[in-house]
């Protein structure tokens, strides 16, 4: 008797014995794409069958659902406690607020605990983001002591010979029990649709660190609509290797939704004994790796029912690392999976069809109805293939449809497959592997994320893209953006208050400021630097508007809210995108870069090229309001003749909205004193009685993670990677939730980063490293908290040391946390939490410093007393296996939360020194 696999093969070669084909329903005027003979509606637990058809509409909706079906989504939500979001949707802002549970690290305990649990862990890039699991934090010693009594008498007198059972023994109604599971892909579905369009793409932004599958779709049968999630995605980009056939690996960074690529999607029909999701785990995982992409039903929760996800279509893409032995595929290549069964969600196959380059079928049962189905399809040109497993299914009947299917879908015996419980799972996969591969190498269809949103919007799905004030942004970044040919042109031209006129009045003020510290300064040279500054002041304010900053000035001046944020998002990727996609270096060379940036001696030489983007608008903004206030102070302009005094309060409106505004600039190297006391002047009266601040900032090398390790630890948008960074330090405005602002003793976090400020120059790059000194010597004289992020033991910058015994005789010492990071092993070490050891105990740190500080007073006594007061952390390497597929460690991102906890509880019991209000603050800036 020959085996399944041979059978399938054989009858597939064979006629059919069912007949002729069904003759083509030709279709009518309405129906100009797919006509389908005898269609019927068709409901498999409760989900709507509704047949969609070219012209994008779907009968479904012009139907009434039943009630229980519309009520489900309200179920859920109400059992999330999202259902008052459904109308003021759930903010960015609104899960970046710190409040008691930012303290937290413990499991859910209830339903409403979920989306709040989920939103934490997907923050903290934690690997465990999707576990719903709800642990009850009610210990025994806490039950009832009679019921706990009785349990006990119960269990003793219970004959377990017995064949009944008493009720008693099973009725611990009184105690806690776990509420419902909830399916991690419901909770997926419900928290997104309670969310506004910027905490969708937040959410799928850490979702695709963390190397889960995104939504694409997003089903919503209640409102009768789905929705295809293009901005959502827009802010996800991926690194991938290059191999030019005669040149060097690189490695380039571009956005997946602008990448084409060939495309497969797996789906299931009817019933399938094989889980889609992990044969896909499988088909991307490398050898001797298990990467859970996709959820399945193996994990955990995961066989409980989706209520209200099916329907969804997930996406995931494999990048090559340029390793061999870790690249399942030689290309990009991206995968899509539709969670349900195609017969109850026709409109999301239709569009996996057309999209797809090719698509795997999973069933056990080929019916009359799937085989309607099917033959819809005639005209695809998308190649299909089935995964069968014909022991669980009525295999005879399934090869008769096979052959009537060979024909309308132009398959062969090689298009079908069969699996069973004896099949080796690691043979099927490489057969899996080598279709995809062949395909690929073939020509095939290949898409963008934009493409399928265009098939998308065709077949009558909603796109989030298509709202009226995202286009009127996109509008408007377009109208900047065409005018910008080449980059350092445009920056010379248009931005003109920016290069040298900037560079040469922050000179001239740093000498001036310098005056204010030496003893009996001359008058006349006094009075020739005030000259100086005032000249080039007043040239700065004899220029005009360029008429791309006066578009981004109306781009930022929207009375809406969302368009303002729309527009700021377009324009941080319409920049991005002005040149080929940058090439980055690959994550473990990153340290190989320093030696180069620390004999960088010219003070206005960039330690690397710096992309145009958001804060060079800014800054432009920034010196006009300087030159301005420059030449009120000196009574050559009265105030009623200001022009840019308004500029502050547009620039504080984005702070509030959670874009990091520049603090010190990275073309001059310097503070605009004038433009940041106006920022934190505005920022005083918007904030009205809530400005009590901590700050926190942190510095190190560039290349160290400190803007990873800040956004890993709260949620921030500090801009990462060497080869994308701009040179300037950045501060961000965290909120503290009006409930906890009391405990914590501030009501704001200000949140600074060093940027590339500090770039390890040692003291004989002279300028240089006096530049570095003082900036570090700033950003920590104005921190309660500092930390110090570091590459490897021994390895703090001289000019951060310069810093410490420079504020030491300020009396002013904030509260430091020394954080050395493994950025040389991508293996996951157990994570050591707070090493003793000291980074200042060597004696070769002692006199290494010593050497260059006899100027400033110190001694080894100051440092010693520095090693006393510090705190170490020792972080394990942010990747787990080789980017661009690793997916953040459990252990970097456990140790990361640690150390939050740890900051959070200093700032709450006054270790961080004095809190401050923005008003002190504004001092602070001032003086220092």
């Amino acid at each position: 008797m020959a085996s399944p696999g041979i059978e399938v093969e054989l009858l597939v070669k064979g006629h059919s014995d069912l007949g002729e084909v069904p003759p083509e329903v030709k279709p009518s005027d309405s129906q100009t794409s797919v006509a389908i003979a005898d269609l019927e509606w068709r409901e498999m637990e409760g989900d709507d069958c509704g047949f969609h058809y070219g012209d994008g509409t779907n009968e479904a909706q012009d139907n009434d659902f039943p009630t229980v079906e519309r009520s489900r989504l309200q179920e859920m939500l109400s059992l999330l406690g999202l259902e008052t979001y459904q109308v003021q949707k759930l903010t960015l802002q609104d899960s970046l607020q710190i409040s008691f549970d930012s303290m937290k690290n413990c499991a859910p305990q209830v339903p409403k605990d979920l989306p709040w649990h989920f939103l934490r862990k997907l923050q903290a890039l934690n690997a465990e983001a999707r576990n719903t699991t709800m642990v009850l934090d009610m210990p025994p010693d806490a039950w009832p002591a009679e019921k706990e009594s009785q349990m006990e008498e119960e269990m003793i007198y219970w004959d377990p010979a017995e064949d009944i059972a008493t009720d008693d023994i099973y009725s611990f109604s009184e105690l806690p029990v776990p509420d419902t599971p909830v399916n991690p892909l419901d909770l997926l579905c419900a928290l997104l649709l309670s969310s506004d369009t910027f905490l969708q793409q937040e959410v799928l932004l850490k979702m695709s660190l963390c190397q889960f599958a995104l939504p694409l779709v997003l089903p919503d049968s209640e409102n009768h609509y789905h929705t295809f999630l293009l901005w959502a995605l827009r802010g996800v980009m991926r690194t991938c290797c290059f191999q030019p056939p005669r040149g060097l690996r690189s490695f380039r960074e571009d956005s997946v939704v602008l990448s084409r690529l060939p495309t497969f999607a797996f789906v299931r029909m009817d019933v399938s004994s094989n889980s889609k999701s992990q044969l896909l785990n499988a088909i991307l995982s490398p050898a001797r790796r298990q990467w859970d992409c996709f959820w399945h039903r193996d994990l955990n929760l995961g066989t409980n029912p989706r209520e209200i996800s099916d329907g969804l279509v997930e996406i995931s893409w494999f990048f090559p690392s340029g390793k061999e032995d870790l690249d399942v595929f030689p290309e990009p290549v991206a995968f899509l999976n539709l969670r349900g069964d195609i017969g109850s969600h026709w409109l999301q196959f239709k569009l996996l069809t057309e999209v797809s380059s090719a698509v795997f079928i999973l069933t056990d049962n080929i019916s009359k109805k799937e085989y309607k189905l099917l033959y819809s399809m005639k005209e695809s040109t998308t190649k299909y293939y089935f995964i069968l497993s014909p022991y669980r299914g009525k295999r005879n009947t399934n090869l008769r449809f096979l052959n009537r299917l060979i024909p309308v879908l132009k398959i062969d015996h090689s298009h079908v497959l069969v699996k069973v419980s004896s099949t080796d799972s690691e043979s099927f996969v490489r057969r899996i592997r080598a279709i995809i591969c062949s395909v690929a190498r073939s020509p095939c269809r290949r898409v963008s994320v934009e493409d399928m949103a265009h098939a998308a919007r065709k077949l009558g799905l909603r796109i989030d893209e298509d709202l009226e004030e995202c286009q009127k942004a996109k509008d408007r970044m377009e109208k900047i953006i065409r005018k910008i040919k080449d980059v350092d042109a445009y920056k010379r031209d248009e931005l003109r208050l920016q290069g040298d006129p900037a560079r040469k009045a922050a000179q001239v003020e740093r000498e001036f400021c310098q005056l204010q510290w030496v003893s009996d300064p001359p008058e006349k040279h006094r009075a020739e630097l005030r000259r100086r500054v005032l000249e080039l002041r007043v040239q700065q304010n004899g220029q005009e508007l360029s008429s791309g900053v006066q578009e981004f000035i109306l781009g930022i001046s929207s009375p809406s809210l969302g368009e303002r944020q729309y527009f700021l998002r377009w324009m941080e990727w319409g920049l991005a995108r002005l040149g080929p996609p940058r090439p980055r270096q690959p994550p473990e060379t990153l340290l190989t870069l320093r030696p180069k940036l620390g004999g960088a001696s010219d003070l206005n030489e960039p330690l690397w090229p710096e992309p145009l983007g958001v804060e060079h608008f800014l800054r432009e903004m920034g010196q006009f309001y300087e030159a301005e206030s420059c030449l009120v102070e000196a009574g050559r302009l009265s105030a009623a003749q200001r022009r840019f005094a308004h500029f502050p309060g547009l620039a504080v409106e984005l702070l509030l909205g959670g874009l990091p505004l520049e603090l010190v600039d990275g073309a001059t190297l310097s503070i605009p004193v004038r433009w940041v006391t106006g920022l934190l002047k505005e920022l005083h009266v918007r904030l009205d009685r809530r400005s009590r601040l901590v700050v926190l900032s942190a510095l190190g090398v560039p290349g160290t993670g400190k803007s990873t390790l800040l956004n890993t630890m709260f949620g921030l948008r500090f801009a990462t990677g060497r080869s994308c960074s701009p040179r300037g330090s950045f501060m961000q405005l965290l909120p503290v939730a009006e409930g906890f602002s009391q405990d914590l003793g501030c009501d704001q976090i200000l949140v600074i980063d060093s940027g590339g400020l500090i770039s390890g120059a040692l003291a004989s790059a002279g300028d240089r490293f006096e530049q570095e000194a003082s900036l570090a010597t700033l950003l920590m004289g104005l921190s309660n908290v500092t930390v110090v992020s570091l590459a490897e033991m021994k390895d703090i910058p001289p000019a951060i040391l310069h810093a410490f015994l420079r504020l030491e005789k300020t009396g002013h010492m904030p509260n430091y946390q020394f954080v050395y990071q493994n950025l040389h092993d991508l293996s996951v070490p157990s994570p050591k939490m707070r090493d003793r050891r000291q980074p200042l105990d060597p004696p070769s740190d002692l006199s290494r410093a010593a050497t260059h500080m006899e100027k400033q007073g110190g001694s080894f006594r100051t440092l010693a007393g520095l090693a006393e007061r510090q705190h170490v952390w020792h972080i394990p390497a942010l990747w787990h296996g080789a980017p661009p597929m690793a997916s953040v460690s459990l252990g970097y991102s456990e140790a990361i939360f640690e150390l939050k906890r740890c900051l959070l509880e200093n700032i709450r019991n006054g270790l961080s020194n004095q809190n401050k209000n923005i008003q002190q603050l504004i001092e602070l800036v001032r003086r220092l």
